[in-house]
């Protein structure tokens, strides 16, 4: 077989141990045909093919985000944006100013609100969004999506009043001098409100995942892991349709569609290089922030509050075991430490009774452990799907919560000692989906900024360049059962790839940030240059 086209004179990065380094590759369709030098790849040329002089650029595999809400990171583009909003002040100004250019009864939606950043760190009011959005009704997601924020005519319209029980799994607030809800909903407490509104329609999704595709291009990605329901497989589809789905999307299954794609047939795996199913998304408790992951023991500043379990550990042995006899993989979302060791023991159950022993578990961000629970994910072949940036946005909040069982938090490098496999993501559109900043937090525990100092928070958990690009791009094709495909930039796989301004392997690690990505491409074809 011989080469249409050759990439040389260039610094590549397999993250294959067999052949690490080259100057050249040679590409044939789709599918990368062979490494080496210059004049080893030349050779493999056919009469009518091309060249690209990389210029001694250095080139990486396409990365890919393991974690994330893609549709929604689409559709957030057109709502209140209001992440890193310093203070209350300004967020009440954002909400106000799109008050004025939206007519009176619609809906006022936005997300990325951290009372954490703003003076006093109090949760912000149903009476200061009123006095900014009276004709409107207006709900607003905290950064992390456990929580939210309404004003009073969402609260009227989802029946919310100072005598509606929590559901489970969730939390209303209320004033504790009146009894009145706050407007703070905290995990399933929000389904009150979001029953209201309607799902996007084919086209809206289509549109959002359009838009969030051509981004994800600028950024290197080739490839998410996506963490939604029916609307956004619906939309990947038609964009698909379209034939306009360059990009490599798995999809999970939520938990309330357990039963009917287990009726169905449905199994992790099916699919194919462009779309296919992972798992069966479920959720064990909440997020930092909200005061809602699940503890073993309290937070150190609310003594009475070891969080929210959204799942009974009861519940999630029932439901992991349920799906590994129908040869679904669980993805399970747990951010607290009894959170995650109420998962491992859940997964450790379905091993041990050797139900789906080839599937691919995950748990989604394994923020903190406890010491005695890290070395079971690599003994139970439990992939840590994780978010470094998110370390970096939580570390004052984490220190402030957990105090010294910060030890076990964001452990990616005590995971990998241990032999687990880490696959990393944004959790966008939570956090920012510029794979930069991960691997620069990854490998400095500090924000752009340098804080909190030049060794970084808790620098133990450091890792290297190559570990934190190996996540973004061989762990994530291992953490979706495709590492024989793709992850790796070795003959007969996928031809995804990028092409970097800058070394990332030798430049100082504060600098990465500033790296740009020139080229990426996709199925043996350029799909963005700068």
């Amino acid at each position: 077989m011989q080469a249409n086209l050759v990439l040389y004179n260039g610094d590549v990065h397999t993250m294959d141990a067999a052949a690490p380094r080259a100057q050249a590759i040679a590409i044939a369709g789709n599918r990368v045909l062979a490494v080496g030098s210059d004049a080893e790849m030349r050779a493999l040329l056919a009469p009518d093919g091309e060249t690209v002089d990389l210029q001694g650029r250095t080139v990486v595999p396409g990365f890919t985000d393991s974690h994330l809400h893609f549709m929604s990171y689409g559709l957030s583009l057109k709502q209140i944006d209001l992440a890193e909003v310093p203070s209350l002040k300004e967020a009440l100004a954002r909400v106000e100013a799109r008050a004025a250019e939206t007519p009176a009864g619609q809906w006022l939606t936005g997300r990325g609100w951290d009372q954490s950043l703003w003076k006093g760190e109090a949760f912000p009011t149903r009476e200061d969004l009123d006095a900014v959005a009276p004709e409107h009704p207006a709900f607003l997601r905290r950064k992390c999506g456990h929580a939210g924020w309404a004003n009073s005519r969402a609260l009227e319209l989802a029946g919310i009043t100072a005598e509606t029980p929590d559901p489970a799994g969730g939390a209303i607030e209320h004033d504790p001098a009146t009894g009145q809800p706050t407007g703070i909903l905290k995990e399933t407490a929000m389904d009150l409100v979001f029953r209201l509104f309607d799902d996007p329609s084919v086209e809206e999704a289509a549109d959002a995942i359009k838009v969030g595709i051509a981004n994800a291009h600028k950024l290197g990605l080739v490839g998410v892991h996506t963490m939604e329901g029916a609307p956004s497989l619906r939309g990947f589809q038609q964009v698909r349709a379209d034939g306009e789905l360059k990009l490599r999307v798995l999809m999970q299954i939520p938990e309330d569609n357990l039963d009917a794609a287990i009726q169905v047939g449905l199994r992790s795996g099916i699919g194919d290089e462009w779309l296919r199913i992972g798992g069966v998304k479920l959720f064990a408790d909440g997020a930092l922030g909200a005061h809602t992951a699940y503890m073993l023991a309290p937070y150190d500043d609310d003594p009475g509050n070891c969080g929210i379990a959204v799942a009974t550990a009861q519940h999630l042995k029932k439901v992991i075991g349920k799906a590994a006899r129908a040869g679904l993989a669980s993805y399970t979302h747990a951010i607290g430490d009894r959170a995650n060791r109420e998962v491992l023991d859940a997964i450790e159950a379905t091993r041990e009774a050797g139900e789906g022993l080839h599937l691919r578990h995950r748990i989604e961000h394994t923020q903190i452990l406890d010491p005695d629970d890290i070395p079971r994910l690599a003994k139970l072949d439990v992939i840590a799907s994780m978010q470094p940036i998110h370390a970096m946005q939580d570390m004052l909040l984490a220190d402030k919560l957990w105090g010294a069982r910060c030890a076990g938090a964001y452990a990616w490098r005590s995971l990998l000692d241990s032999g687990a496999v880490l696959a990393f993501g944004s959790d966008s559109p939570v956090e920012d989906l510029n794979v930069m900043k991960g691997i620069h937090a990854a490998v400095t525990r500090r924000r752009p900024n340098g804080s909190p100092g030049p060794d970084g928070w808790r620098p133990e958990q450091r890792i290297g360049v190559d570990e934190a690009v190996y996540a973004y791009t061989a762990g994530a094709a291992y953490a979706s059962g495709e590492e024989t495909i793709k992850g790796t930039l070795s003959p007969g796989k996928l031809a995804d790839l990028v092409v970097l301004s800058q070394n990332i392997f030798t430049i100082d690690p504060m600098a990465i940030p500033e790296i740009e990505v020139l080229a990426t491409m996709i199925d043996g074809e350029f799909v963005y240059k700068k």
